[in-house]
């Protein structure tokens, strides 16, 4: 029988919380990081140095050598604080996060390809004496195979998916807000759940508490993030039908919404995902790319580097808002 979250967190003392996905999924983190802050782990959390465009508008994840005021841990890896921005004077969600948490974050760099990140986050994990981790996707597109019509992003994800059963430790993947990034669809969401329950993946799920949305409506006011805090109006009670991205995309909010979907990374990784295998020897971020392109899977790399968010981004409230 696969282990819930709690029963690793038995076997556990210092997790690090991880938003696998780029942009704000750092701030998707907060629940998790708070429940086993509860259960009497200590906790780090993070996410990694690709930013969505209404941060930084260049294509592609930082790298290490881009970022200062970062203390390596690795190749790949650093903790960041609130100073933390890349080299043109970007300020990372992380370093909004670290300083409305007043606590260091991680961020995690993807140019190496998945061996950079499994070498890099194994490294950090010795030295700084991890042993659990919980990647958290913010809306779900995770728990995709790679074709289903609406996807836009499955590169990051793949990615970090693709490390995570690769780590010394045990992971654990969290979906909070599904649907919320306007990817997968809500009737596609619960397919791909079933699926996974059906090959005993399904670990178990948390909504967002009273504590919780304390916390996220303090800090996302301070980040750009907007799944995320979609999430939070869910557990205030908004449903229905709402525009994201400026107009481009539509998610449906239900309580559902709300909540943190725990699931088993290897049923993901060995059932449903289309490129998770063919990324695990990838030693380039273009490497990983080449490897969606000849599955015909789509990659925010793609979208980014031909500018395809230029076309709506005056319509995005997020992309000319001043960052605090």
């Amino acid at each position: 029988m696969r282990k819930s979250l709690e029963a690793l967190v038995k076997e556990s003392s210092y997790a690090l919380v991880l938003g696998i996905g780029g942009g704000g999924d750092v701030v998707g983190t907060i629940p998790t990081s708070r429940y086993l802050r509860w259960l009497g782990l200590r906790t780090l959390i993070g996410g990694l140095t690709w930013e969505r465009y209404v941060n930084d508008p260049e294509p592609g994840p930082r790298k290490m050598e881009e970022i200062v005021e970062i203390k390596r841990l690795s190749a790949t890896v650093g903790l960041a604080n609130a100073r933390t921005k890349t080299t043109k004077g970007i300020r990372f969600t992380e370093a909004m996060v670290a300083e409305a948490l007043n606590e260091e974050t991680v961020l995690v760099d993807l140019n190496q390809g998945v061996q950079g990140v499994i070498e890099g986050l194994n490294g950090a994990i010795e030295k700084l004496g991890i042993d659990l981790f919980v990647g958290i996707d913010v809306g779900g597109d995770v728990l995709a195979s790679g074709s289903e019509e609406g996807l836009k992003s499955m590169l990051a994800d793949s990615m970090m998916l693709a490390s995570m059963v690769n780590l010394r430790v045990p992971s654990v993947l969290g979906v909070l807000g599904c649907c919320t990034d306007g990817e997968l669809s809500f009737d596609q969401f619960n397919k791909q759940v079933a699926k996974i329950a059906s090959y005993d993946g399904f670990l178990g799920a948390r909504g967002l508490a009273p504590e919780d949305l304390k916390v996220l409506e303090e800090v996302i006011p301070k980040t750009k993030t907007e799944s995320s805090a979609l999430a939070a109006m869910a557990a205030r009670g908004v449903r229905g039908e709402v525009e994201i991205r400026g107009g481009y995309r539509k998610v449906l909010l239900t309580p559902m919404s709300a909540m943190t979907f725990f699931f088993d990374p290897w049923v993901v990784f060995d059932r449903i995902s289309k490129v998770a295998k063919d990324l695990v020897p990838t030693r380039s971020l273009d490497e990983a790319q080449a490897v969606l392109e000849r599955a015909g899977v789509p990659s925010e790399l793609t979208f980014e580097r031909n500018y395809v968010w230029k076309q709506y981004a005056d319509k995005d409230k997020l992309f000319g808002r001043k960052q605090k």
